[in-house]
């Protein structure tokens, strides 16, 4: 905390993926002393299995993996998060690189790289993101997208309907805050009549259809309901 009570921004969480040690011993190290956070994983199945666990900011990913081919797990990361991946890899053919931005890279950079240029392109894709996801809410599995009304759980579209989507958007939009039924019926009535009786009903659907980010959608016992993805 800093002085005055004011709360310190939280480090951006970098994941790297990389499977030569060496390598990713440097990362690590380099981006822990430019003041960000670190997941590492040496091969796709364990970058995935962070992925559903923890909330990322960004992600370096090598090409040559063991067990998975970094272009695959390219493929099944676009499909779960939105966040900016930098492909890092000796693989600088022309073909890998469309590949890459063709299943979603937003940058490439190839090895042997100077460190500080890798460091000025990840602050830079972090300053991007952090404008666009301005009202794109993500957590556990889930994310909501306030603009475009798209709700995506696993990596698939959730179909709710516009009076769901409202109710989520309420709680999503006021995260930690306890907010009881009449207030989020006024909140979401922007559909049309929500009575407060009803709350409970709509919110019953909206987890099921949420599947694991469900358990942020807490029940405050005499109030309502408290979105909290316990971050």
């Amino acid at each position: 905390m800093l002085p005055g009570g004011v709360m310190e921004a939280p480090q951006p969480r970098i994941l790297v993926v990389e499977d030569d040690t060496a390598v990713a011993a440097g990362l690590v190290q380099g981006l822990k002393r430019a003041g960000f956070a670190l997941e590492l994983a040496t091969t796709g199945p364990q970058a995935l299995s962070v992925l559903k666990t923890v909330t990322i900011d960004l992600v370096l990913l090598d090409l040559s993996l063991p067990e998975q081919d970094g272009l695959d797990v390219l493929e099944h990361l676009r499909a779960r998060v939105s966040v900016p991946v930098i492909v890092l890899t000796a693989r600088t053919a022309l073909s890998e690189r469309l590949k890459s931005f063709e299943l979603g890279a937003n940058d490439f950079v190839a090895k042997p790289f100077w460190f500080e240029e890798l460091l000025a392109r990840i602050r830079a894709h972090l300053r991007i993101s952090a404008t666009r996801e301005h009202h794109l809410v993500k957590w556990a599995d889930c994310e909501v997208d306030l603009d475009a009304r798209r709700v995506k759980a696993g990596g698939a579209d959730v179909e709710l309907t516009p009076t769901e989507f409202s109710v989520l958007a309420a709680l999503v939009a006021h995260p930690g805050t306890a907010i009881s039924r009449d207030r989020l019926a006024k909140l979401a009535s922007n559909t049309g009549e929500i009575l407060g009786r009803t709350i409970d009903s709509h919110v019953a659907r909206i987890r099921k259809k949420l599947g694991n980010g469900a358990s942020a959608l807490q029940t405050v016992k005499a109030v309502g309901y408290r979105f909290d993805t316990g971050g």
